[in-house]
């Protein structure tokens, strides 16, 4: 049961972040995914969670930086 909201950085072009999404989707795992391409306010998010690249992803307070599958599926009960 998903309680934590989880939001995905990412952008246009960006293997590793279409491979989370899918991996999310897959999980039945709600996200919101914000593409840094389109507002600059989420690049601005992105670098206050202290991360340069996409996918970064924000597990409640948590934040997971690239496409690692066995964090998010600790973070996610998966």
């Amino acid at each position: 049961m998903q309680e934590q909201q989880v939001i995905v950085y990412t952008q246009p072009g960006c293997g590793p972040c279409a491979a989370e999404k899918e991996f999310l989707a897959k999980h039945g795992i709600d996200f919101e995914e914000r593409d840094i391409r389109e507002n600059p306010e989420y690049v601005r998010e992105l670098l206050e969670l202290g991360a340069q690249a996409t996918p970064t992803t924000l597990v409640g307070e948590t934040v997971v930086m690239g496409f690692d599958r066995a964090k998010l599926s600790e973070l996610l009960d998966l």
